[in-house]
């Protein structure tokens, strides 16, 4: 793969939009060792590194200070937007300030997917467990996270997530019934997420405009990074879109035709080839 000549140009500002586990977090030990050094060349760039993710704020932020990154970042499968003082220039359209953050919200909170959830719960009385309803110790289990890390994925705002446990076919008439109640669920790389009608491509084309509005003397690019199939929606309407393969899973298939790479390697160490091609050093 060459790299793209229309994101070497100098009045081109780019944008990355990266899913976290299993595209630049290993999916088994959730390093993002093999792609520090490319992420570190892209920020002294100048290049945001904009997580997009299943994750939680918490959890985000945690990370973001180890990434040693400071750019804005999406959570819950495009649930809200967080961008902190200075990443951009002024208060973007329809954010309230928050914790530190401009917060744009797209989805109902938490609670109110329990409620939904639970008025279906005897249709389908031991075929899930619920995040809420698990110690930590059993989201430890689940995930592999550490008990630190597994306290803070625990702090949803926007989702529900389910660990199913009956069959395919039960899961299917569950989503169904819960999509007549107006949920938009997701199927993530481990959990089923009872969530709103956000996603995360909404939310990257919603970031990228409001940077663009504020920008207007750059033309804006975005690259999408995501390697499961809730990384679908972003992967479709970015400028460029890199699947990155999976020891686990085939790779999400995509409409598109233009632009659409797929790395050889998996996870952090396929990240760090793909964009060091596409975004090649400078000599």
């Amino acid at each position: 793969m060459q790299s793209e000549n229309t994101l070497l140009a100098t009045n081109i500002q780019i944008l990355v939009f990266t899913d976290f586990d299993g595209t630049l977090l290993d999916h088994y030990t959730y390093s993002f060792e093999n792609a520090s050094e490319c992420m570190a060349r892209l920020t002294e760039a100048g290049i945001p590194i904009i997580p997009n993710t299943s994750k939680t704020f918490a959890e985000v932020k945690e990370l973001l200070e180890e990434m040693k990154l400071s750019s804005g970042f999406i959570t819950e499968n495009g649930a809200a937007v967080y961008m902190p003082k200075g990443f951009l220039p002024e208060k973007p359209r329809g954010a309230v300030w928050k914790n530190g953050y401009w917060v744009k919200s797209f989805a109902q909170p938490r609670s109110y997917w329990q409620d939904l959830i639970k008025r279906i719960k005897y249709n389908y009385p031991d075929q899930y467990e619920a995040f809420s309803d698990m110690d930590i110790n059993r989201i430890v289990e689940l995930t592999g996270l550490s008990v630190k890390k597994a306290e803070l994925a625990a702090t949803r705002q926007y989702s529900e997530p389910l660990f199913w446990t009956g069959s395919e076919s039960q899961q299917e008439k569950f989503i169904s019934d819960i999509k007549s109640m107006g949920a938009h669920p997701l199927k993530g790389g481990r959990f089923l997420h009872v969530c709103g009608d956000s996603n995360k491509g909404k939310a990257l084309q919603w970031l990228s405009n409001e940077y663009k509005r504020q920008h207007k003397e750059m033309h804006v690019k975005s690259i999408a990074l995501g390697d499961g199939n809730n990384d679908i929606d972003m992967l479709e309407v970015a400028d460029f879109a890199v699947r990155i393969s999976s020891p686990v899973h085939s790779a999400p298939q995509l409409k598109r035709t233009k632009h659409n790479y797929l790395s050889k390697a998996h996870g952090p160490e396929g990240w760090s080839q793909v964009m060091n091609q596409l975004i090649p050093e400078k000599k």
